[in-house]
């Protein structure tokens, strides 16, 4: 069989293309450390990599959630923290006002100055808000949940963020629960205490008697419901029906009507609803402490899975080194050896064919 120049031209062709094709893909490799690059290196390696980056997005934006509802909780729960010190001090002023034989009528007047203080306080603490949201408002975060007064212009929604594909935590509690002692579990439609409704339908003459001179001297405003103004007609009346727990500005409003009056009975018979008012808000500290450890578990679960997803990926697509570095000194070494062999095969020039 004869060899033509032109099959031997193409064979030279053929494998100097194969090596820097090889060459080429190894340089390739060393640059980007990866073994896939493309699905054709390894459709199979390849769609593991893609599940892990997308199982690493994800996790990525769960530990977002996490961090923002963690943050919202723990702030939230310093509040009440704050709202705690508030009771604990009205009670401690109503138990010296109530025992104390020294105490009169001129020392019930300067208590319940501090107690007109605490109740700002508390309406403060019930306003606060992290960033630009309002933590007590439950959905309504873009508008202060109490007035003045301490009535309530939220609602009793519960901010629910996902911390893992098929879990939720809520990351708020209503002011609703918190400072006006409403059940969770209470009924929308749940109508105003049949007490409360009745004092409202009363004159309101009448009603500013029965409160008695205290009402004329505190500085708290009446109870919600009291003081008919056109402004405030949209008032929640969830903000009035006491549920199965104990409105905090209803007990230190009280509390404050007792020591205008000088009636120490009144300030003896708060010192139960202060306890419940603080059992209330220990309670609500102690959901809100579940919650956060939740949060945290889910938190060490999410960068777990983050750790193992890209080790997986890691394991697929990145490079072996050593081995990188052997198959390109080979690799190397037969291109070399191709060029010389080529050059060797193929000698000839123009001016052999003129002789």
């Amino acid at each position: 069989m004869r060899i033509a120049d032109k099959m031997n031209y193409d064979q030279v062709k053929s494998s100097l293309s194969k090596n820097r094709a090889e060459m080429a893909d190894l340089q390739n490799k060393s640059a980007t450390q990866k073994r896939v690059n493309k699905p054709s290196d390894d459709p199979l390696a390849a769609t593991r990599v893609l599940q892990a980056r997308t199982e690493i997005n994800s996790g990525q934006q769960f530990l977002k959630s996490v961090s923002q509802a963690k943050a919202f909780l723990e702030y939230s729960d310093q509040s009440l923290g704050e709202l705690t010190d508030i009771i604990s001090r009205a009670k401690e002023l109503a138990l010296s006002q109530s025992n104390d034989p020294s105490a009169g009528e001129q020392s019930r007047q300067v208590v319940a100055a501090e107690i007109e203080q605490l109740f700002s306080q508390a309406v403060q603490v019930g306003n606060r808000k992290l960033a630009d949201r309002f933590l007590f408002g439950g959905f309504k975060t873009t508008r202060a949940p109490f007035d003045a007064q301490g009535r309530y212009f939220g609602d009793s929604g519960e901010i629910k963020i996902s911390i893992q594909k098929e879990g939720s935590v809520a990351m708020n509690m209503p002011g609703d629960r918190i400072f006006l002692g409403q059940d969770a579990k209470a009924p929308a439609d749940a109508g105003p205490d049949p007490a409360q409704t009745l004092d409202s339908k009363r004159p309101r003459e009448e009603r500013v008697e029965m409160r008695g001179p205290a009402s004329e001297t505190g500085a708290i405003p009446l109870r919600a419901g009291e003081q008919e103004n056109a402004e405030n007609e949209d008032v929640n009346l969830t903000s009035s029906w006491r549920g199965a727990g104990v409105n905090v500005f209803d007990v230190l409003r009280d509390l404050n009507t007792g020591l205008r009056a000088n009636d120490k009975a009144t300030v003896q018979e708060s010192l139960d609803q202060l306890d419940n008012a603080l059992a209330q808000v220990v309670l609500a500290r102690a959901q809100l402490g579940s919650r956060v450890s939740t949060l945290n578990s889910a938190m060490e679960s999410l960068q777990k899975g983050q750790v193992d997803s890209k080790t997986m990926a890691s394991q697929m697509e990145d490079i072996d080194t050593f081995e990188l570095v052997t198959d390109l000194n080979k690799t190397e070494s037969t291109l070399k050896a191709s060029l010389a062999t080529s050059g060797k095969l193929i000698q000839a020039s123009l001016l052999d064919f003129l002789r």
